[in-house]
This record gives structure tokens, sequence and C-alpha cells, in this order.
């Protein structure tokens, strides 16, 4: 593993800071952000860039969820259920991941950032007009990790993305302990990823250790502001921010040409 120059060294540590302060913030692992950065800026393909951030995300999001439940704790059985399906998920997904052609790969990780985009701006204006929706039986709940692990081994990403609208929309459950069951998932699922990826020789450890050590220093200050500032407008910003690199990472192919 080579060594990186003192002044990448440095940029990739402020980086992991920056992303650990705003997976905190979000309740995310910030790979949604630094996939994109390490394709675009570093020259990564697609599988190694998701790779990569996987080392920086298994921390922040052990030590996001290890907060979370601090403040929502989560029965400890429904916990195990919805970890046990989500890793299971993972490791079957990663396989066939790690697979596919990295343009491919690049597609789809674009088109998921602009469906996820697009639902959160949509949701926005339909928030006073859609009727309320009846809880489903919680005893459901632990599938949420199917679909939570697909995202996590197809994209690396994303688990505590699609996992959280399940939560809330379809059972019922406020906002913050969605969070903390979605980060449940995320944080054992990312572990098996990783593992994956690396086996896959998709992991660029030079970059990415830096990128963890980063932010292992600022995820406790994001989870702290984020039960206390309101999250509408941050919602809004975040939704633009992945619409406008969705759309980006489509165009690239076309411009470069």
């Amino acid at each position: 593993m080579p060594a990186l120059p003192l002044s990448e060294l440095l940029t990739m540590l402020a980086l992991g800071a920056g992303l650990g302060f705003f997976g905190g913030l979000f309740g995310i692992g910030g790979g949604i952000i630094v996939i994109p950065l390490l394709v675009l800026g570093f020259g990564l393909d697609q599988a190694v860039a998701q790779g990569t951030a996987l080392v920086m995300m298994v921390p922040n999001l052990l030590i996001a969820w290890f907060r979370y439940n601090q403040r929502h704790p989560v029965a400890r059985k429904l916990v195990l259920q919805i970890g046990a399906l989500a890793c299971s998920t993972t490791w079957l997904v990663a396989h066939v991941a790690t697979r596919l052609h990295p343009d491919t790969m690049r597609t789809i990780f674009s088109v998921f950032l602009l469906a996820l985009a697009l639902r959160i701006l949509a949701s926005r204006s339909s928030a006073h007009t859609s009727a309320p929706r009846v809880a489903r039986d919680p005893r459901w709940m632990p599938l949420v990790g199917i679909a939570g692990g697909s995202s996590m081994g197809l994209l690396g990403v994303g688990g505590g993305l699609v996992a959280t609208p399940f939560f809330t929309g379809w059972f019922g459950q406020t906002q913050t302990v969605a969070q903390s069951l979605s980060l449940a998932l995320v944080a054992p699922s990312s572990i098996i990823a990783l593992l994956t990826y690396s086996q896959a020789h998709s992991v660029d450890w030079a970059l990415g250790l830096p990128l963890a050590a980063g932010g292992l220093f600022t995820v406790s200050a994001g989870v702290a502001l984020a039960h206390r500032l309101p999250e509408q407008r941050m919602r809004m910003a975040f939704a633009w921010m992945l619409l406008c690199t969705a759309l980006w990472l489509l165009a690239k192919p076309l411009l470069m040409h």
C-alpha cells in the first residue's frame, strides 16, 4: 500500500472529517458523497470507489449507531432479525456487484441517486396533501433488511436511505426511531460489504484509511447537532446535491467522449 503525499493525506483527513460530521447529521455513512468524489476527483472505477468508501463508512456507521441507540434504544431481537437479513442479502448481492462492468455500476448508481433525489423533492410537495398511512404489522419489519441489504451490496451505500422511508411510511415509526433501526441494519451489512469488496481487490486502502480516521472525530458531533436543528431545509439541500451529482455522472461519458 503506497503512502500518500502529505498534502493528499491532509486532504483525505479533512474530507473524512467533513463527511463524518455530515454522516452523523443525516444518519448515513457518507458514501453517497465520497463515491462520486473518488470517481470524478481521483479517477477510481466505480467498484473500487464503492469499496474504498466502505473503509470510511464502517466506523462512521458503528459510531452513529451507538450514539443513536443511546437516545432511541431498539428491541434487541428486532435488531438481530433486521441485521441478519441485511447481512445475508448484502453478501449475496455484493458478489454480483463486484463482477459488473464499471460503466454499468456507474449507471446504476447514478439512477439510484436521481430516483432518491426526486423522491425527497416530491415528498415535500405532497407532505400536506397525502393521507396518513396505516401502520403495517411490525412483525414484517425485519423484511426491510432485504431492501437495505440489496442496496448496500449493489451500491455500497444507501441502505439507510432505502430503509428509513419503509420504517416511517409503512410501519409508522418516528423519524428518529427509523434512523436508529436503519443504522442497525446498515452498520453490520457495511462490514459484510467491505469484506466482499476487499476479497475482490476493489478497495484502495491508502485513500480509505485516512478518510476513516478523519471521520472518527466528527461523527458524534453530527449526531448531537441532528437532534437540535430542523431537518426540512437540510433535506432539500441534500436532495438538490444528489440530483446534481446524478446528472453529472450520467452526462460525463457523453461530455468526455
